[in-house]
């Protein structure tokens, strides 16, 4: 049994993409453990949740539970049983400090994601998880991350190459083409709150994208073509590519998934089954477990 860390900030991560690893890797037998940056345990995006909130309605508070575009873009069914579940783990209520964090007390780690830059920031420059993503990758032991969390390795910076822990390696990430269709979606349905979908929206001037998930971890990389995402020629490119089907444990289709050595990454929350089941085939050393990834 391996023991791993999810971090995560004090509010607002997404809730698939944290609770359905845990669940995956609690059900292979594995301890997880949280950390948040002062000990007291961590909330979901609401939004994310119930989905009120994301219509155009949403403002008005005799409205917003009437959910048309919140009830596609919320948490499915199954990652919302995960989340209520996981608010119940032993683990979960009693995290760790961050600033208590040590490599040598984990096997691995896995950073979500989520993207409402009232909780999400805090989380993503954070120097103390910065650092720790140095070590995991200095020590060899798996790292895993989805949509943003992959920007936290990003800012991760090896003082002794002064380059990113991705420098050199195959990642994914949210992508462009996904993040600027839930921009352009927010902007309308939550008008009131235009950048909720835009952790770092661009400056005056800057490019569509420039501070997009996969802009700034594409500028990390050692080339552009180290950033992979589906073709629209491969195979269930029909899934992987409408921002709508999501994987399960019985269907990973629509799940794009990037393993390089005991590195690990996906774009959102689509992904967030085969993902897990692909740092839980790293933590048992089994390749016949590892499900249909790209390396």
């Amino acid at each position: 049994m391996a023991r791993v860390l999810i971090p995560i900030p004090r509010r607002d991560f997404d809730p698939t993409e944290t609770a359905v690893p845990w669940r995956v890797l609690r059900q292979r037998g594995h301890e997880v453990v949280f950390a948040t940056p002062d000990g007291a345990p961590g909330a979901a995006d609401d939004l994310m949740l119930t989905g009120q909130g994301l219509d155009v309605w949403g403002f008005a508070p005799l409205l917003r539970k009437l959910t048309l575009v919140g009830a596609v873009l919320r948490a499915n069914a199954d990652a919302r049983r995960a989340y209520a579940a996981m608010r119940e783990d032993r683990a979960f209520q009693a995290p760790l400090h961050w600033a208590d964090l040590a490599t040598a007390q984990f096997d691995a780690v896995l950073f979500p994601g989520g993207h409402r830059a009232r909780g999400m920031r805090e989380y993503l420059e954070s120097q103390i998880l910065q650092a720790l993503a140095v070590d995991f990758f200095r020590a060899r032991k798996p790292v895993g991350a989805i949509c943003h969390g992959v920007v936290l390795l990003a800012r991760s910076v090896d003082p002794t190459t002064g380059r990113s822990v991705l420098y050199g390696r195959k990642t994914t990430a949210l992508t462009w083409a996904l993040e600027s269709v839930a921009t352009r979606i927010g902007r309308f349905a939550r008008w009131w709150d235009p950048t909720y979908y835009s952790t770092y929206p661009d400056a005056s001037g800057e490019p569509a994208g420039f501070r997009s998930v996969q802009g700034e971890v594409t500028r990390a990389l050692a080339a552009p073509a180290d950033f992979l995402e589906p073709s629209p020629d491969g195979a269930d490119a029909r899934f992987k590519l409408g921002g709508r089907a999501r994987d399960s444990m019985e269907d990973e289709r629509p799940a794009f998934v990037v393993v390089d050595g005991e590195y690990v990454s996906a774009r959102w929350p689509g992904d967030a089954h085969t993902f897990a089941r692909a740092v839980g085939a790293l933590l048992s050393r089994d390749p016949s477990a590892m499900p249909q990834v790209r390396r």
